[in-house]
Order: C-alpha cells, then sequence, then structure tokens
C-alpha cells in the first residue's frame, strides 16, 4: 500500500489502497488552474490563474508578465511567478485581492457555464478547498482565510440582484 500525506480525508486512506486523490469536483471550474479563458487586461489568458501571475508583473516587469503570457499551463505560471517574486510590483499585497476579483468577474462574464455553476450554488459557502493555501483558500487546518470561495461568494450575490 502506498502511504502518502496528501489525503484530504483521512476515510479515502483508509478505506482504500494505492489511490491517489486529489481535490477539485463538480465545481472545479471556480479553480484558476480549471481550463476557461479569460480575457483580461487587453489579453486572453487560457486561465484565471495565468492573468493573476501576469498581474503581478505588468507594471513592474513587463517581460516576466509576456513570459506568462506564453507558458503552457497554469502550473507554468504559477512557477515562473515564484521565481521572480523580487520583480512584482511592490504594491501587490494591496491590489492582489481587488485584481483576482476583477479576473473572476471576467471568468464568470465571458464563461455561461461558470454562471450557472455558480446559480447552482444556491446559498451554500463556497470554499477552496486547498490543503496548501490558507490565504486563498481553508488551508490544511480548514481555519484558512479562504478569500477565493469569498469572492465567489460576492459575485454570486452581484450576478443575483
Amino acid at each position: 500500500m502506498i502511504v502518502l500525506d496528501q489525503y484530504r480525508d483521512l476515510w479515502l486512506s483508509e478505506k482504500m489502497d494505492e489511490v491517489i486523490g486529489f481535490y477539485p469536483r463538480e465545481f472545479y471550474c471556480f479553480d484558476n488552474f480549471s481550463s476557461f479563458k479569460v480575457y483580461y487586461n487587453g489579453y486572453l489568458y487560457s486561465t484565471a490563474e495565468e492573468a493573476y501571475q501576469a498581474s503581478h508583473f505588468i507594471d513592474s516587469a513587463p517581460d516576466v508578465a509576456l513570459q506568462i503570457k506564453n507558458s503552457h499551463s497554469a502550473h507554468e505560471a504559477q512557477k515562473i511567478c515564484f521565481q521572480n517574486r523580487d520583480k512584482q510590483d511592490p504594491d501587490w499585497s494591496n491590489k492582489q485581492l481587488r485584481i483576482m476579483e476583477e479576473i473572476l468577474r471576467c471568468k464568470l462574464e465571458q464563461n455561461p457555464y461558470v454562471k450557472k455553476k455558480l446559480l447552482e450554488t444556491k446559498d451554500y459557502y463556497i470554499v477552496e478547498d486547498s490543503p496548501k493555501d490558507s490565504f486563498w483558500g481553508w488551508g490544511e487546518d480548514r481555519n484558512g482565510k479562504n478569500n477565493l470561495g469569498k469572492i465567489w461568494m460576492k459575485l454570486r450575490d452581484e450576478l443575483r440582484k
């Protein structure tokens, strides 16, 4: 039996042998890595993640933003961003929530399926169920800030009005 630390739910590791679990499920379209194109800030990105990562550098290091625009995946875009943290917009921490909301709003407006899925969530609490990220998700201990989920719930409320 393979023993991995990555199991999100203990029952999966206890009940199943040699299973690799991953956390995106039915509402994966809310994930920034999901394959929904986003036209943002004059450019068509393959994913919201690529738009978000490029936004770190639009003003401070346009060459890095271009690298991200030309990347082959959301994962690669994230990797390029992490490798160039020293070049990101110095005011990024004050802008990141606003920019993420702008990108997700574009994703919602430009992708009818995402809109349909968001409305299907009714009044449920939306959570980015990442075991790694306690800023955008609720993190390993499920006590994180869940900022991505909060933005989706805000957009859902606006959509209903």
